[in-house]
């Protein structure tokens, strides 16, 4: 009880961030829109031309690689650049600014050459670990699980890294690991938090729409009802997805601010967003 109270209180800080700037919501939107076009374009293709099955047979299983991995790099390419340019203009807000949409393509843009280092990083690592999950049962395959669960924490600061300081993504990784040693400790629950806060209202959304669509179809036998409920809780859910994308990445700008400043500049409790690690730097 207490860690959720403590998410809601993450929730609500990250929040007030952007209820002074809703626009950041649309960094989000980018990111969506962007990963559908890109999954489209190298779906439609393959679906096309029949091409989907024969492209991971023994024959051409190389091609098939390099493929998944070409997606891959575009895809973190896209997602990455849409969290940098949130971030970038998160952190603009943290530090007393009033960010534009404008100011923070403009960041991202910037640093266009690192992200895609970074994306070309985060694709080999996820095609390296996925390809050892697949040939792994069992015990190796939850050893893998937890190297991902790491990877995902030495890499929870590059984001804000690239987008502040500029640095190259080798040297966004070494600072992101750097920074969680030194003022964290090794376990995170804030995103975790916001993710099951979201989660939860989502899990909530789903199963009282399923209530009313059930209601509606069968007692009240109106279908037009019962679509327009399904349709109110696609858009809910999806609106739910963006604000939760929206806040993570809020949350992710506070925690960089505060590992170099000190403080989160006014919206958090600097001591709430310290709790939101377990401090255990001497076994990280």
């Amino acid at each position: 009880m207490d860690k959720l109270g403590n998410s809601w209180e993450l929730v609500k800080a990250s929040f007030r961030v952007l209820s002074a700037d809703k626009e950041l919501v649309v960094f989000p939107i980018v990111s969506a829109i962007g990963t559908l076009i890109v999954t489209l374009t190298f779906a439609l293709p393959l679906f096309l031309s029949g091409l989907v099955d024969s492209l991971f047979s023994e024959r051409i299983q190389v091609a098939g690689f390099v493929v998944i991995f070409l997606f891959y790099i575009v895809q973190y390419t896209v997602i990455f650049f849409a969290n940098t340019a949130l971030v970038g203009a998160a952190i603009i807000r943290l530090r007393g600014g009033d960010p534009t949409v404008a100011q923070g393509f403009q960041i991202a843009f910037s640093r266009i050459v690192n992200i895609i280092g970074y994306a070309i990083i985060a694709a080999t690592v996820g095609m390296l670990l996925r390809a050892v999950s697949e040939r792994s049962r069992g015990l190796g395959r939850m050893v893998i699980s937890l190297i991902g669960f790491a990877w995902n924490i030495a890499t929870f600061l590059v984001v804000p890294v690239l987008a502040v300081e500029g640095v190259g993504p080798i040297e966004a990784i070494k600072r992101s690991v750097s920074l969680l040693r030194k003022t964290w400790g090794e376990q995170i629950a804030g995103n975790v938090g916001i993710g099951t806060v979201f989660g939860l209202i989502s899990f909530g959304i789903v199963i009282f729409g399923m209530i009313f669509s059930g209601v509606a179809f069968i007692v009240l036998e109106s279908a037009p009802l019962a679509i327009a409920i399904f349709v109110l809780i696609v858009i809910a859910l999806i609106l739910i997805g963006l604000i939760n994308s929206t806040l993570s990445g809020i949350y992710a700008a506070a925690v960089y601010q505060y590992a170099e400043t000190g403080h989160t500049g006014g919206f958090f409790d600097d001591s709430m967003v310290q709790r939101t690690f377990t401090s255990k730097a001497t076994s990280f």
